[in-house]
């Protein structure tokens, strides 16, 4: 039992583990979160490290001495917002798993953690024949995908959504992505969902969804805008944005 201590002692002994996360990530869906174990020992490999995070673990076989090794554990948050991981524990089970020796990390992180997106309809309105456009309806419809606009006389009855019409009383048709590539302002005090977290996934959904069809969109919340814009840094703004309301 001595020498098991003493081996497991030196085992988990000038180790360092370091998380790495990708840049998105949404409440209730799992991503890769990247475990690096360093082993700072100049001349003995460590074996058999489990690495426990919120009661998550994976097991690393071997640590070479002076060396690195790197693993991926699917990890996920509940909630939006930032998130915290404190308690990260490495553990050893070497060299006959008598006795399992841990440490804990000093590192500490915080990660923004964007709204679950959930699959909704962005229908933009026409006022007169001028054409006026602005956002404001939002209505949900499971497994559909696209955005719709008001119906004109003269338009084919075959790209008429007929559930929307059961829904709301009035024609829309199904507006193609590639005829749309005009930019989108979305305006949340006019999405009329009336819960904010469905609200705020649904517009996290439809800021995906535009960005997959390269059309540029755009946010505005209370006095803060977003205007229009494909480039990724601006996605990643306006989903934070969404992800910090309160």
């Amino acid at each position: 039992m001595g020498i098991s201590g003493f081996f497991g002692k030196r085992n988990i002994s000038k180790l360092k583990v370091y998380l790495d996360f990708p840049d998105e990530i949404y409440a209730g869906e799992e991503f890769p979160l990247k475990i690096t174990i360093q082993n700072e020992k100049r001349f003995l490999p460590s074996f058999l490290i489990k690495v426990i995070i919120d009661k998550k673990e994976i097991l690393i076989p071997y640590i070479a001495n002076n060396s690195k090794s790197e693993k991926e554990l699917l990890f996920l948050f509940e909630n939006r917002g930032i998130n915290k991981i404190s308690e990260i524990f490495y553990c050893s089970v070497f060299p006959f798993n008598f006795f399992i020796r841990c440490l804990s990390s000093k590192e500490s992180y915080e990660k923004v953690v964007f709204p679950k997106p959930i699959k909704c309809i962005y229908i933009e309105e026409k006022e007169g024949k001028k054409k006026k456009e602005k956002e404001g309806k939002i209505k949900s419809f499971e497994g559909e995908i696209g955005s719709l606009k008001e119906y004109t006389v003269g338009e084919p009855l075959k790209y008429v959504h007929w559930k929307a019409y059961a829904k709301t009383g009035e024609l829309y048709i199904k507006e193609l992505y590639m005829q749309g590539e005009k930019p989108v302002m979305i305006d949340f005090e006019k999405i009329k969902i009336k819960n904010i977290e469905k609200k705020l996934s649904c517009i996290t959904y439809l800021i995906i969804n535009f960005y997959k069809h390269k059309t540029p969109v755009g946010l505005k919340m209370g006095k803060k805008v977003f205007k229009p814009d494909l480039s990724y840094g601006h996605k990643i703004s306006m989903l934070k944005e969404l992800a910090l309301y309160v």
